[in-house]
């Protein structure tokens, strides 16, 4: 019942044709498993992430994520909550130091599917993670915590300087997209 939340948000999400297939993977996910929001779900779990932008709407946060040593966006595991909004607000607050941020829409920003690799606590398994627009609401700067060796903001021409990984880029290409449309 809980799952119906996520359930909607992903009926009404319309996918790019990179996204398609996680899509409709992350739909089957949902249903088989009824623990997917929780860690201990050793084949994979939901996670929630964020495209936190400044103020103004011209940079990007991104963190050099401590153990998986790549820049990425904020975000993290759900831990068992079902509003993947509400732990995408509560993973970019944590990870930024910023306090006053709110969502500039509620509706999925984007999706993906990657392997974590395997480390000493863990087996590798996968992050089904759901994809927040946010936006910093505050005159606050941001605050370097235990989890990132680094976080910088970064406008949609440097991303390439920092990371080729695809489901980052295509953040920045969308967020781009919807920029040059306003």
């Amino acid at each position: 019942m809980r799952r119906n939340n996520l359930r909607a948000l992903l009926r009404t999400y319309q996918p790019t044709v990179e996204e398609k297939d996680f899509k409709d993977r992350m739909k089957a996910f949902l249903d088989i498993y009824e623990d997917c929001f929780h860690r201990s779900q050793v084949v994979g779990h939901f996670t929630a992430s964020a495209l936190l932008l400044n103020k103004d709407g011209s940079k990007a946060l991104l963190l050099h994520h401590a153990k998986l040593d790549i820049w990425v966006q904020p975000g993290g595991h759900a831990d068992g909550e079902h509003n993947l909004l509400k732990v995408a607000i509560k993973e970019a607050q944590e990870e930024s130091g910023i306090m006053g941020i709110s969502p500039l829409r509620t509706e999925i920003f984007d999706i993906d599917i990657h392997k974590i690799p395997a480390n000493s606590k863990e087996a590798a398994h996968d992050h089904y993670d759901v994809r927040f627009l946010l936006q910093v609401t505050s005159d606050e700067d941001f605050v370097q915590n235990r989890e990132s060796k680094a976080l910088r903001w970064v406008d949609h021409s440097s991303i390439q300087e920092l990371t080729e990984q695809r489901s980052v880029v295509r953040l920045f290409e969308k967020w781009k997209k919807l920029s040059s449309s306003i």
